[in-house]
């Protein structure tokens, strides 16, 4: 409401001076002269007609004094109407001077209404542009702070909306408690730990179902397979034909289960509901920004963007980023180093992302893009083990590719981007296949 009221209130004023300025500008420059002033100036001529050229002027006007001839014969300074006509032209004040009833001569009175007009008409006119000027610099200032109070606010919560709809509940989102809307984006932040608790408890819940199944399928195997063999065993000492067939059917029934079983437990392993991929071209320098928005705790120095073309899905893309930067943060929690490097003979861009955490086994590393695998480092740290194991698959669906390796300080993962053009057909074969 104040905000409102400062607006209108800024408006409203500044809606009045331009309407000042409108009405000073049109008035009229016609004013008035002292009466008693031009008296005392007439009578004081006509006193010193005989001896004009004695003549003193006592009041504050400035005249001319012309004879009857028109010739002027006392001035109180130059630059005056010198005759009758410039009188008119400059609407000076011209009156007859009369001695013994008889006109002598004429005064022309000066009249300095036209410098006053213009000299009050700088001023105001001045004084109104100054005060537009402040006005404007206010509206300014206040647009600036609507724009860092509520605009980029709501930009960050479009991203954020973004970033939880791909899937990506590792990043939180910044908060200015002094904001106006502080309250607001904690609410939603308070939603995305939420979803990201449901997440883990789901992950964990499948990974238990997983392990059930298994117990269960191993469980049943061991006596179906005690069967098989016993029925085996009958199908070799039979003694007719019918008992042989019998057993075979056994045979075949306990194959069938086992069989079952073995189907049973593979659909605990499904694939992750299939996530909608669809890239298209992009220009390269957007990886600048998706980079620097996923490294929201500014870890990394983020190099140059080369020149080109990409083919990629910018929403999975900045997912695959934020899922790598969000790794580190949790499991290393250092510096990171990003080198972006254009690949042309091999027609794609690598972005490579390496922390100081030291790595995880070599033995570990063809683990970690599969589904709920994770590193011996991971101990007493959340997290499902999904991140990369996604991030490969988007990666993939792109055409291009995921890689993952010790590097010289720690663990190192290079995302391959393939170019635009031909790169479309020719889908990427990581070094692990």
């Amino acid at each position: 409401m104040k905000h409102k009221i400062f607006l209108l209130g800024l408006i409203i004023v500044f809606a009045a001076e331009i309407l000042v300025l409108v009405w000073f500008m049109n008035q009229s420059q016609e004013s008035r002269q002292d009466a008693v002033e031009i008296n005392e100036a007439v009578q004081s001529v006509r006193r010193d007609w005989g001896e004009i050229e004695k003549h003193r002027n006592d009041t504050g006007l400035d005249y001319t004094v012309l004879d009857g001839d028109g010739t002027v014969i006392f001035r109180t300074k130059e630059g005056l109407s010198e005759n009758i006509n410039e009188a008119v032209i400059h609407r000076d004040i011209i009156l007859d001077i009369e001695i013994d009833g008889l006109s002598a001569g004429k005064i022309i009175i000066y009249s300095d209404s036209e410098e006053r007009f213009e000299t009050a008409r700088r001023k105001i006119t001045f004084f109104l542009l100054t005060a537009m000027i402040i006005q404007c610099a206010l509206c300014v200032i206040y647009l600036v702070y609507l724009n860092r109070a509520v605009i980029k606010p709501f930009g960050k919560l479009k991203g954020f909306a973004g970033s939880v709809a791909g899937g990506n509940l590792d990043i939180p989102l910044e908060m200015d408690r002094q904001n106006i809307f502080g309250a607001f984006t904690e609410s939603f932040d308070i939603m995305r730990s939420e979803l990201k608790k449901a997440r883990i408890a789901e992950a964990r819940a499948n990974e238990s179902k997983k392990e059930l199944v298994a117990k269960l399928s191993h469980d049943i195997r061991t006596p179906v397979a005690s069967i098989k063999a016993a029925a085996e065993v009958g199908e070799a000492i039979a003694e007719n034909e019918k008992t042989c067939d019998s057993y075979m059917h056994i045979i075949r029934k306990a194959d069938q289960i086992n069989t079952l079983v073995t189907n049973l437990f593979s659909a605990t392993l499904e694939e992750l509901q299939r996530l909608t991929v669809e890239p298209a071209d992009m220009n390269g320098g957007e990886l600048y920004g998706m980079l620097e928005s996923a490294d929201y705790f500014h870890y990394a120095g983020i190099p140059e963007i080369p020149q080109c073309l990409v083919f990629a899905d910018k929403l999975r893309l900045q997912q695959v980023f934020d899922n790598i930067f969000a790794n580190s943060y949790k499991y290393a929690n250092t510096k990171i180093d990003v080198n972006v490097t254009l690949l042309t003979a091999e027609n794609r861009l690598a972005v490579r992302i390496e922390d100081y955490g030291g790595g995880v086994p070599e033995e570990e590393l063809p683990l970690l893009k599969e589904k709920f695998k994770r590193g011996s480092n991971s101990r007493n740290i959340e997290g499902a083990g999904l991140g990369l194991y996604i991030s490969d698959g988007f990666m993939r669906e792109m055409n291009g590719g995921l890689d993952i390796e010790n590097g010289v300080n720690g663990l190192a993962v290079t995302v391959f981007i393939s170019l635009s053009g031909k790169s479309r057909s020719a889908p990427y074969a990581s070094r692990e296949s």
